[in-house]
């Protein structure tokens, strides 16, 4: 690859990794300049500097080329993909973007494949994998860079198919800029990530960049009984399937049992009806189901293997995740951090359990403080008794953060104990036979960020080392 007439050698938007005959490509960020690190990134041997305008700052020396881009996030994006061959042109990627639901969707792909007997990885949440290989996630839509080179692994492994959780952060900055998706799934659009998009509009916006930039032949999946979907599918000319409970649509969920073991619906669609089982609970995740199944016919995979798939799917780490009890008690673990998701969780559970609801849970710091007070109006009306914690606080004062949540209580069933050890240890003091608890909030998620420090902590962890 050339540019500029220098042979590219690598493509990065960090000083440095930057090494000799490298693009060092400057993105202004919320918190930094890339400009600022022109002169390190010369240093460690960049050949070509991309910047998005010339200043008299900008100095650059020796043999360094300087190029200017109207866009350098989209510039990076672009120059990775083809550094690294456009891979997903070989590949068969599925965006699945939405505020809840994701990860969820994933992994049901991801089982699908298999069941059919193609290779599927998957870019998201929890880790990224392929093969057998896992690699941690550090954010749920990688950079551009990382992303590309993922892609480049799985073509080179012949994987057919890849699951890519595409973010709202991720669409704004560009980051899937060079990717050819060839489905892209809608799931709900809620209140969330508010701190970056400032509004719900400019949140929606960020996502729809998905649904416009896919090609004549790919297929949108769109959740019809979300209220946005109508104008996402204003804005594709491509194919369409819908699915949904309420709304009629391509693809649609009816009878539906719900139980705490097991769920069971009918699936209706164009020349099938089946009756499905599966071990997710509440109907959320009869959505995320139908979104799945929707993918599958839109691949014209058999019925046999979609429904052996989604029976054989025990559940998603940090998803309504069940932690073993011998007392008869029920207890979950999910990663619900905004006011649907808890809404969501707590009403799937609540006409299951014979007794008590409680929720421990919290809210995590330098992220939209607008959901705290709804969150803490949603869990005290709708649980019998929450315990307020930490999430992860960040730099943020944990005590503020507690204070932002109480704003929206009205009742007094709750208590609040910072310390998320001890308020796990006396949620589970409470629960008797029969009631349910709920740790919400971090899932999947093995740490915690405290200020400047990242503790080892798993919500399953300690509920385990409480119970023995």
């Amino acid at each position: 690859m050339k540019i500029a007439e220098v042979e590219v050698k690598g493509v990065t938007c960090n000083s440095k990794a930057v090494k000799k005959g490298f693009i060092f490509v400057a993105i202004r960020g919320n918190r930094q300049n890339g400009s600022c690190f022109i002169k390190e990134a010369i240093t460690n041997g960049a050949s070509v500097v991309v910047v998005e305008r010339k200043s008299p700052q900008i100095i650059i020396s020796g043999k360094t080329k300087l190029l200017v881009v109207n866009n350098s996030r989209n510039f990076l994006a672009e120059s990775s993909a083809e550094f690294y061959g456009r891979p997903s042109d070989n590949l068969r990627v599925i965006g699945i973007t939405g505020t809840n639901g994701k990860t969820t969707i994933s992994y049901l792909i991801e089982a699908m494949a298999k069941e059919s007997g193609c290779s599927c990885g998957v870019i998201g949440t929890i880790n990224h994998r392929f093969k057998g290989k896992e690699i941690p996630a550090k954010n749920t839509t990688p950079g551009p860079v990382e992303l590309q080179q993922l892609l480049a692994k799985m073509h080179a492994q012949r994987i057919k198919y890849c699951a890519m959780e595409v973010s709202s952060h991720a669409l704004d900055q560009e980051r899937v800029s060079g990717i050819n998706f060839s489905r892209a799934v809608f799931t709900n659009l809620t209140q969330d990530h508010l701190d970056y998009h400032k509004n719900l509009e400019s949140y929606f916006l960020a996502k729809t960049k998905l649904f416009r930039a896919l090609p004549a032949s790919g297929v949108a999946i769109i959740n019809n009984d979300d209220k946005y979907s109508f104008r996402i599918k204003k804005l594709t000319s491509c194919r369409l399937i819908s699915y949904g409970i309420n709304n009629k649509s391509t693809v649609m969920a009816k009878d539906i049992v719900f139980g705490i073991q097991e769920t069971k619906f009918t699936l209706i669609a164009p020349g099938l009806k089946s009756r499905i089982k599966t071990h997710l609970i509440g109907r959320y995740n009869i959505y995320n189901i139908l979104a799945a199944i929707s993918w599958g016919i839109s691949e014209d995979l058999h019925l046999k293997d979609i429904k052996s798939a989604i029976e054989k799917l025990r559940n998603v780490p940090g998803r309504l995740e069940k932690v073993n009890c011998k007392e008869g008690r029920n207890i979950f673990v999910d990663y619900a951090h905004t006011p649907d998701a808890l809404f969501n969780v707590i009403s799937a559970l609540r006409p299951l359990i014979p007794g008590r609801m409680i929720v421990i849970f919290g809210c995590g710091g330098e992220r939209d403080r607008l959901k705290r007070p709804k969150m803490g109006k949603i869990v005290t009306q709708l649980a019998d008794y929450a315990i307020i914690t930490n999430d992860n606080p960040r730099s943020e004062d944990p005590l503020c953060i507690i204070k932002d949540i109480r704003r929206g209580i009205r009742k007094d069933n709750y208590c609040v104990i910072p310390d998320r050890f001890i308020a796990i240890k006396a949620g589970l003091r409470l629960t008797k036979n029969g009631d349910c608890l709920i740790i919400a909030g971090k899932g999947h998620e093995e740490y915690q960020v405290l200020k400047n420090r990242i503790l080892h902590f798993s919500d399953r962890e300690v509920v385990q080392k409480c119970l023995r």
